[in-house]
């Protein structure tokens, strides 16, 4: 089944990697550079659009909120100062890619795949819609728990001034003034081999920058609203964390993998319930997690939203300064990772 990623996964450097590799996952690798220079082949300014009289006005006035909020970004957040995301680049398609998660039929913990450069990272990401899902089908093969999902954006951290896809076109104005934020944030701080924290980090920026921006922007009742769905989603992550500590403690059990997966299921159902409970009989977390049981979908939702109170109160300890902020970031990024993850995010389950 697929699902479309709420935010955009970082999908780094994959030109890099493809030069680094030497007979590891050859196919995979050559599908990634020909899908990476696709993207360059196919980019244009956005000065360029925006003075075409010819372009559409629809697409010429997303871009110059595009172009504001690019602007923005570098001048009010600190955030770099360079070529990416000032061009624009139609790929004809809905998804810039496709990426496979996957964990045990018994682990929150989702697999890892290690690259050159890159180091570990929580996913495997496809050009194709149709090599992902035959990648996915031999992970379930496996006894996996595997998802997959649509990506609109990722970051090459800035070494390929990413553009602007139409694949992020399907958000409105403020989530793709989000994208920008977050993603632009991965050229500030990334850790090689840590999905989690660079992915936490990047939700902790896009956030407080989207507040930021919509204050900018006089939108004071927006920014409430906004807000209020900040607050909202972090009750409910913080349920599905509870949970995913239940799930630990289930997984770890001496018990009979039969009684085991019954339990598993019991789990989960009683999540979703409470879901609908507590945030209403149409909430998309619960319809998301509906259905099967399925780990690998709340190794996904933990991939990006369980260090971010961490990083919340250390941004709060700077008194919201981004600039600060990001040398306090740096500083943590050079720890252990079992020392960042238990001084950051939730219960300690990261910190193995």
């Amino acid at each position: 089944m697929l699902t479309s990623f709420r935010k955009p996964l970082a999908l780094a450097l994959i030109l890099a990697v493809t030069l680094a590799l030497a007979g590891c996952g050859t196919l995979y690798v050559a599908q990634a550079a020909r899908g990476q220079m696709q993207i360059l082949h196919a980019r244009k300014p956005i000065a360029r659009v925006l003075a075409d009289p010819g372009a559409d006005a629809k697409l010429k006035a997303r871009l110059e909120e595009v172009r504001l909020a690019r602007e923005f970004a570098s001048r009010e957040l600190g955030l770099p100062d360079n070529k990416s995301y000032t061009s624009y680049a139609d790929l004809k398609r809905e998804f810039v890619t496709w990426t496979v998660v996957a964990t045990p039929e018994f682990s929150v913990e989702p697999r890892e795949w290690c690259f050159p450069i890159v180091g570990c990272v929580s996913y495997r990401g496809y050009f194709s819609e149709r090599a992902a899902a035959k990648y996915a089908a031999r992970l379930e093969e496996e006894g996996l728990d595997v998802m997959v999902g649509g990506v609109p954006a990722y970051s090459t951290l800035g070494k390929f001034n990413d553009p602007i896809l139409n694949t992020m076109m399907g958000y409105g104005d403020d989530e793709l003034a989000s994208i920008i934020f977050h993603e632009l944030s991965h050229q500030v701080v990334y850790v090689a081999g840590d999905t989690p924290f660079n992915e936490a980090f990047a939700v902790a920026v896009e956030q407080e920058a989207l507040a930021r921006w919509l204050k900018f922007r006089g939108r004071e009742n927006d920014l409430g609203r906004y807000l209020n769905r900040r607050t909202r989603q972090a009750e409910s992550l913080a349920l599905v964390t509870r949970y995913r500590r239940e799930l630990v403690q289930l997984y770890e059990a001496p018990i009979h993998e039969s009684e085991k997966r019954a339990r598993k299921n019991a789990v989960f159902s009683r999540l979703v319930a409470e879901l609908r409970e507590k945030f209403g009989a149409e909430s998309a977390l619960a319809a998301e997690l509906d259905g099967r049981p399925n780990n690998a979908r709340l190794a996904s939702l933990a991939t990006y939203h369980e260090c971010v109170p961490g990083f919340r109160r250390v941004l709060a300890e700077q008194d919201h300064d981004l600039p600060r902020f990001y040398a306090a970031v740096r500083e943590l990024a050079k720890l252990p990772r079992a020392e960042r993850h238990a001084r950051l995010c939730a219960a300690g389950i990261r910190a193995q």
